[in-house]
């Protein structure tokens, strides 16, 4: 018997599913795999077209952001290169998620950026 490896999903609580899956789609370039009716209302599917990166679920829940996540997402663009170069990617990714509606929340300095998406949940860009 082959066992498979399981496949990572990542599950996100969140006020409005399709509004989100709109900025993670353009954050990570991912595809919606959402249904379009029936029981998937208040959720988004999102998944790397690559078949590579964890799925991405979205899903509503009536409670609001209260706290610090205890788990984020850290998107790492800074590659090989001097540490200019680096920073200088970094900082490129900041500018093109914050067109699409995230915010900054710290910068450490040519290390990384803490950022939340349009709802408030933290992830770091790195």
């Amino acid at each position: 018997m082959t066992v498979m490896p399981p496949v990572v999903e990542i599950a996100m609580a969140c006020a409005d599913a399709p509004s989100l899956a709109a900025f993670w789609t353009q954050a990570l370039g991912y595809v919606d795999h959402s249904p379009t009716q029936g029981p998937g209302r208040g959720f988004a599917w999102l998944m790397d077209p690559n078949g590579v990166g964890p799925h991405l679920a979205l899903i509503e829940v009536p409670e609001p952001k209260t706290a610090k996540n205890r788990m984020h997402l850290d998107l790492n663009v800074a590659g090989d290169g001097s540490p200019d170069e680096q920073w200088q990617r970094i900082r490129d990714e900041v500018d093109r998620l914050s067109a699409f509606g995230a915010s900054v929340l710290a910068e450490f300095d040519h290390d990384h950026v803490t950022m939340a998406d349009p709802e408030g949940n933290e992830f770091d860009v790195c």
